[in-house]
């Protein structure tokens, strides 16, 4: 079942969805969801210092993406084509028997820029700064500033708590996260 508004106001004052800083209900809460804004952060692929990204066990992946901190007042700007990974600015607090979906926003669909291409869903107990994965699929590159509503995410509740919620996972890659990190496929055991 997804939480209505009044759910997840209520969720938000009693503690159970975690948001900081606390956002603004009468801009960010929509009818069944709540908007995130993005961060000053981004993670852009150095494609020119590697022919190809290799998945065999135990390759690394983090070299393979650069950081940029966009100042304030200043856009990042997605050409055509390009895909990133980027933060919000607020973090995200789930309990154990609350899933979180990551949508994007319509208004930005509509200019063509997506937020994710495949990870949506975020478990129970999950804790962190929300990544998303940018990419432009027009013809115009688009510019986007941190600080602006970017994307929403509605809350669902589980038939019962989860056994192994997110952060008690073992293995687990990307509990408590604070920026957008690069990803860390190369962690997984084969």
């Amino acid at each position: 079942m997804i939480l209505s508004d009044r759910d997840i106001e209520k969720a938000l004052q009693a503690g159970r969805i975690k948001i900081s800083p606390a956002p603004d209900l009468s801009s960010q809460l929509g009818s069944c969801s709540i908007d995130m804004r993005l961060g000053d952060l981004f993670r852009v692929f150095e494609h020119s210092k590697v022919p190809f990204i290799d998945l065999k066990p135990g390759a690394a992946t983090e070299g393979f993406m650069r950081e940029i901190r966009v100042r304030e007042g200043e856009p990042f700007v997605m050409q055509p084509g390009e895909f990133c990974l980027a933060a919000t600015v607020e973090t995200l607090e789930l309990p154990d028997d609350l899933v979180g979906r990551l949508e994007g926003r319509s208004s930005l669909g509509r200019l063509g820029i997506i937020v994710h291409g495949t990870a949506s869903i975020f478990d129970p107990g999950w804790s962190g700064r929300v990544t998303m994965e940018l990419g432009n699929l027009a013809r115009m590159p688009v510019a986007l500033y941190p600080g602006m509503r970017v994307c929403s995410f509605t809350f669902e509740t589980l038939t019962s708590p989860a056994r192994v919620p997110y952060g008690k996972k073992p293995g687990n890659k990307y509990a408590g996260q604070q920026g957008p990190l690069a990803s860390r496929i190369d962690r997984e055991l084969s």
